[in-house]
């Protein structure tokens, strides 16, 4: 049976940096094993390989992240002018994102009436430009048709049926009516929607949370965990001047910023499964995959092996250049999510450096949890100089790797 989960295990040591920034411009930490670690958190992470040339390169556009729907309205304006009036692309993100107004309790009408584009509150969400030109393009012909004799005798009916003060004029019942019928056009375009959601690989990845409003809810398939050095550290402090060229004596600018260096594990796991039906390759989670969508997702899985290996966050980078890529990438398929971050629970000790012993530990553990388990998995490893376990292919080089992980777990032979 083939393995729905792959397991990035990545090791990779950085110069002296300082890649990820806490409120107090100091480095983020953890305290793991009951020892400080180094820490970059995984939002930092998925950002960078996000917006590296990679990603743009071999997976394409990524969403629009973005709480601002009066800077979204006028991205899309831009995006758009020569397709919708600013009216439609307005009502567009404001249905998209807020209560649905088909909502009738009073309650919600009254919530839905106070929120404008410019006063409501949202967490940051990932915008896909293919599926809210098909929301505009719905709204667009909704107001075009207009509502039916059936859909007004209705609105007006509720409309008569009002009891008490607090009465709604009709209006209000006529867009109530323009909500259910967008509704219905939505529901009809269900199959074009899947389609611009996937065009998002990103989102594919991270998922969306939507707690009202036409956005849709997706389950992430890519779980990433924050990256903590195999050792201890103890930061060190750069106090750094800016030497103003016209002062003759002195300087302009005085400060201090926190560094170190170290060896960093990475860890992350693809459900593959998820990432098919996010992309819209199965019709739901229990679906057979044909052979096609696994293709597809194993393919990508393969450019996630290539950006955890290389991507590296670009805080601080012209102060301190910490350019480095992987020294070791370990990956398997498995039928579960499995982190082996408890290799460095207890902090890896320098002999002499932290690299060697960090992959002596972790080919350890990972023999440990391996067998101890009875875990029925397909493991390849790359490495600068160190040796393979038994039982463990051995890719000469990254390419190797990928080729490997897109062969579904199999040896590629030349």
């Amino acid at each position: 049976m083939e393995k729905n989960f792959i397991n990035y295990h990545v090791l990779i040591s950085h110069s002296p940096s300082c890649l990820n920034r806490d409120d107090m411009n100091m480095q983020k930490s953890a305290i793991f094993g009951g020892k400080r670690r180094v820490r970059i958190s995984s939002q930092s992470l998925k950002r960078a390989m996000r917006k590296s040339d990679y990603y743009k390169d071999n997976l394409g556009e990524t969403s629009i992240r973005s709480r601002d729907l009066g800077l979204l309205k006028d991205e899309f304006m831009q995006q758009y002018k020569d397709e919708f009036d600013e009216p439609i692309i307005k009502e567009a993100l404001e249905r998209f994102s807020k209560t649905k107004a088909v909502e009738e309790d009073e309650d919600a009408i009254d919530v839905e009436k106070t929120e404008t584009t410019s006063d409501k509150k949202i967490a940051v969400a990932p915008w896909i430009k293919d599926e809210f030109k098909i929301i505009c393009q719905i709204v667009k012909e909704a107001r075009g048709e207009g509502l039916s004799p059936e859909e007004e005798e209705k609105a007006n009916q509720a409309f008569q049926k009002q009891k008490g003060k607090k009465k709604r004029p009709s209006e209000h019942f006529l867009e109530i009516a323009f909500a259910k019928k967008i509704d219905k056009k939505l529901e009809a375009s269900k199959i074009a929607l899947i389609k611009a959601i996937s065009s998002a690989i990103d989102v594919a990845f991270s998922g969306r949370m939507a707690t009202s409003g036409l956005m849709t809810t997706i389950d992430g398939s890519f779980a990433v965990a924050h990256v903590i050095t195999t050792h201890s550290v103890d930061g060190d402090i750069d106090w750094f001047t800016a030497v103003d060229d016209l002062q003759e004596q002195g300087s302009g600018h005085l400060d201090t910023q926190e560094f170190s260096s170290g060896v960093f594990y990475r860890y992350a796991s693809l459900n593959l499964r998820q990432l098919q039906l996010n992309l819209g390759l199965i019709p739901n989670i229990k679906s057979i995959e044909t052979p096609e969508g696994r293709k597809e997702a194993l393919n990508i899985a393969a450019h996630v092996l290539h950006m955890m290996t290389t991507v590296v966050p670009s805080a601080k980078q012209h102060s301190f250049a910490a350019h480095n890529l992987a020294d070791f990438a370990f990956v398997s398929f498995a039928d579960i999510p499995i982190s082996l971050a408890n290799a460095f629970e207890e902090p890896v000790k320098a002999s002499p450096g932290f690299i060697k012993p960090s992959v002596k530990a972790f080919h350890g553990y990972w023999e440990n949890v391996h067998n101890g388990y009875g875990l029925d998995e397909h493991c390849a490893q790359f490495a600068l100089g160190h040796d393979t376990p038994q039982g463990v292919v051995k890719a000469e080089t990254l390419e190797k790797l990928k080729a490997w992980v897109k062969a579904d777990g199999n040896i590629v032979k030349e």
